[in-house]
């Protein structure tokens, strides 16, 4: 097991070039955000914005378009029972499904619509909703991704893998991931009290930063967005998931020393002032 330190950020984290515009640093398209969680797609899609996508948008129900331009005007919005929503969906680098998105008969046509547009130049990210159902049908998970990010809690794990919490050992996670991925484009984000990451080679990451504080609603909605961030502008690959996971728990880290209860908003309003002491030329 390795164990991701703080290298892992200067390693990942590159300055930015002068004569670059806001599409060099990747498309991100977030699916979520039913009538009553519009607060878990607005906290994802804050992750995706402060931690540099260069473009935007939120697919979900439209009684949230109001609260989420107010709060993030940067976002573009998309009504996500417009037929528009599957034309999108090759255009952009990054997909995040499932935050506040609903286990509903909708939530499972999106996963179907993403299951027949996506392509192998795509990276998509399931988290929250999004994994509630594919513990119910494994087909619905969308193979023909480039590579496909599960970040679950360990319950969630729990449904997916059909493990209970005592027996998610670093082999069992590795087997049943081989076992969703066949062709080897998964990476599993088990989020813990010290986040486990697996990939489909047979690696295994821990993560070394994170607090009780950050045990809030909220939390691994912003991790996936940040995650979708990382990604898009970054790469996709194993060492821009693990360099989005180490600073999300930082950045709660750092709140922590002053803070009894850490807020996933304050941690996506810290990451591009701790991004900024982390650049490489």
């Amino acid at each position: 097991m390795t164990k991701v330190t703080e290298k892992i950020l200067t390693k990942v984290i590159s300055k930015r070039k002068s004569a670059s515009h806001k599409g060099d640093y990747g498309r991100v398209l977030l699916i979520g955000g039913s009538e009553n969680y519009g607060g878990a797609i607005i906290m994802a899609t804050e992750g995706a914005l402060k931690s540099g996508a260069g473009l935007v948008a939120v697919a979900c129900h439209s009684i949230n378009l109001n609260a989420l331009h107010a709060r993030d005007p940067e976002a573009m919005y998309i009504d996500w029972r417009s037929s528009d929503l599957a034309e999108l969906v090759p255009k952009v680098d990054v997909i995040i499904c499932g935050p506040g998105m609903g286990t509903n008969e909708f939530g499972k046509k999106i996963l179907m619509m993403l299951c027949q547009k996506i392509t192998s130049k795509q990276t998509l990210i399931l988290d929250a909703s999004a994994l509630d159902l594919i513990a119910t049908n494994h087909e619905l998970i969308p193979q023909a991704a480039g590579l496909v990010i599960l970040t679950p809690h360990q319950m969630e794990w729990q449904r997916v893998s059909q493990l209970r919490i005592p027996y998610q050992t670093d082999s069992a996670n590795l087997s049943t991931l081989a076992n969703l991925f066949p062709n080897k484009n998964g990476i599993l984000v088990l989020k813990s009290n010290h986040t486990h990451i697996y990939n489909s080679n047979g690696n295994i990451y821990e993560n070394t930063t994170g607090n009780p504080g950050m045990a809030v609603g909220g939390m691994g909605d912003t991790l996936a967005g940040v995650i979708g961030g990382f990604v898009a502008q970054f790469g996709s690959n194993i060492d821009s998931v693990l360099a989005a996971v180490y600073l999300h728990s930082l950045a709660g880290d750092i709140i922590a020393k002053r803070n009894y209860v850490v807020q996933p908003t304050k941690i996506s309003a810290l990451l591009p002032k701790l991004m900024k002491e982390f650049e490489e030329e």
